[in-house]
């Protein structure tokens, strides 16, 4: 054992074939940022840019809602932070195009 406290935390990254969760242990203070580099997870998934990549806690996108940034958000223990994958498609207009198309059969 250590004598420098540590909490326990997770990192996650998923493609439709493919996913991780690297867990971690990393000290009181530490950024979701800090924690997702440490985590080396770019390794195993090289095309996540983390400069750039979108993260969230449990489902909720870090930067909004009330959440600090990625750089910002200081983890607790047990937090699961995710890197997200972008949009292939915009959700609005995928459902537009969908709308449109069931107008023209008469739907």
């Amino acid at each position: 054992m250590t004598d420098i406290e540590t909490i326990m935390v997770e990192v996650a990254y998923a493609l439709p074939d493919k996913q991780k969760i690297v867990e971690l242990l990393v000290e009181p203070g530490t950024t979701a940022l800090q924690a997702v580099e440490r985590s080396k997870i770019v390794n195993i998934f090289p095309e996540i840019d983390i400069a750039t990549a979108k993260m969230g806690l449990f489902g909720q996108s870090l930067g909004t809602k009330g959440l600090k940034k990625a750089n910002e958000y200081i983890l607790q223990a047990g937090d699961r932070i995710e890197i997200y994958r972008p949009l292939l498609a915009d959700p609005k207009e995928v459902r537009r195009r969908r709308a449109a198309k069931a107008s023209a059969k008469g739907e």
